[in-house]
């Protein structure tokens, strides 16, 4: 049996996250044990390890030195001032500014994925899936390759990136429905 790390920071809930990790697993046949943790020793012997979406960029880098997600996988952000991010993918944190000035922030709700490349995590999402979004700020991506999926909040955003064996998404799948249960599955069961 693998084990997928959840790692607790101790910045939200993390019950939603897990439950949905536990249905993709029992969806894919997979075998997975759901370790929600703070041990650092438990997450380096884990198979997978997942950053859970919640908390703001710099209250998880400076209470922990843990990254909360997909935006701390950046260079650095902006959100509660500027904060040094573990810079595995080129680009910066901003303030998520819509063209359209009567677009409400922070985002939250359904939007449709612009599938930019294929990749194992996306595989068998069917064309304009939606996944459910809540976030003030936006991951300014440095490289266009480094963009596996884009969504539009008065202008495009990445909303999944991913190089090499690192995937992030700035939606919540644990709030996505079928596309965010196919996806964390497609993770369970990805081979680098």
């Amino acid at each position: 049996m693998e084990t997928v790390a959840l790692i607790d920071y101790g910045s939200g809930n993390l019950r939603s996250p897990a439950k949905a990790l536990e249905r993709a697993a029992a969806g894919c046949h997979a075998s997975f044990q759901v370790l929600v943790t703070s041990d650092a020793d438990a997450v380096r012997k884990a198979d997978r390890v997942v950053l859970p979406a919640v908390g703001a960029f710099a209250d998880c880098k400076r209470g922990l030195s843990e990254v909360p997600g997909m935006q701390l996988m950046a260079e650095g952000g902006r959100e509660y001032g500027v904060t040094e991010g573990l810079g595995w993918i080129k680009g910066e944190v901003v303030k998520l500014e819509p063209a359209d000035p009567t677009l409400k922030i922070p985002h939250m709700g359904w939007n449709e994925l612009d599938i930019r490349r294929e990749h194992p995590v996306l595989a068998g999402l069917r064309e304009r899936a939606h996944a459910y979004f809540v976030h003030s700020y936006r991951f300014a991506v440095e490289r266009p390759e480094d963009v596996i999926a884009s969504a539009d909040y008065g202008g495009p955003f990445a909303a999944v990136v991913g190089r090499d064996n690192l995937v992030g998404t700035q939606f919540h799948p644990e709030k996505s429905q079928e596309t965010g249960l196919a996806l964390v599955a497609n993770f369970l069961t990805w081979r680098v």
